[in-house]
């Protein structure tokens, strides 16, 4: 979060929900990138006033994501709390204190409620981020979503499974890292979703045997689907916002 570290594991819960066991605060908060030192591979330590903690991501590339976001999230941790100093400090040697009382009760319940964390689950329904990413183990870093909140889009798309034979005609919404299907854009609720972190983009194999323009390949593991759009420009543009949440191979 914006001032806070949560570190949390997965509860005995049948359904996904994590367990809190700590929380540390940025504006004191330092990080190393520990490969070299400890010599355990995509490793990061983090340390507070009194605690230190060894963390390692799944890939450099994953790592590379945790260090630049903690970084400029812990600088401006520490920016907000100096400015908060300050202008404490500026209303303690004010004449016109109690003018200023109705914003320091704000801003005491704002910090009451970021700073005070239950320990107790965090429960999220299924295909939400977190969900995914806990699943997919996948990191989202702030850039990843940015860049995915610049690309949406919705139209009509002809989709096929691996071993299915014909194309079903849906309308198509790509939003949020994820693709939601629906009979027709005049329809309320989608018949289903599919996120997109994890999986790859690519043009179909000879050995795929699709044999039709304007398609494309979206793989996870041994999950594959094929997409087909209207028109050139369409399909131009499908990859160009699909990519924003998918490997590009």
């Amino acid at each position: 979060f914006s001032d806070v570290l949560l570190y949390c594991a997965r509860s005995s819960s049948p359904v996904l929900q994590f367990k809190l066991h700590g929380e540390l605060h940025l504006k004191s908060m330092m990080i190393e990138d520990s490969d070299e030192r400890i010599k355990i591979p995509n490793s990061i330590t983090i340390y507070t006033t009194n605690r230190s903690l060894l963390v390692a991501a799944s890939s450099e590339i994953e790592k590379d994501k945790w260090l630049n976001d903690l970084k400029i999230a812990i600088e401006k941790a520490k920016v907000y709390d100096d400015e908060k100093q300050q202008q404490q400090q500026q209303q303690q040697n004010s004449s016109t204190l109690k003018s200023n009382t109705s914003s320091e009760n704000l801003d005491h319940i704002i910090d009451d409620e970021t700073n005070t964390i239950e320990r107790s689950c965090i429960q999220h329904r299924a295909n939400t981020t977190m969900h995914v990413c806990w699943h997919r183990n996948l990191s989202v870093s702030m850039n990843d979503y940015r860049f995915s909140i610049k690309n949406q889009l919705s139209g009509y798309l002809l989709r096929k499974f691996k071993n299915s034979n014909g194309w079903q005609k849906l309308w198509v919404i790509f939003t949020n890292f994820c693709l939601f299907f629906y009979k027709t854009y005049q329809d309320d609720f989608p018949l289903a979703s599919l996120p997109l972190l994890g999986y790859s983009v690519s043009l179909p194999s000879e050995s795929d045997g699709i044999n039709k323009e304007y398609v494309f390949k979206l793989q996870f593991k041994n999950h594959v689907y094929f997409f087909r759009a209207e028109s050139q420009y369409a399909f131009d543009r499908w990859l160009e916002v699909i990519s924003s949440a998918t490997n590009q191979s």
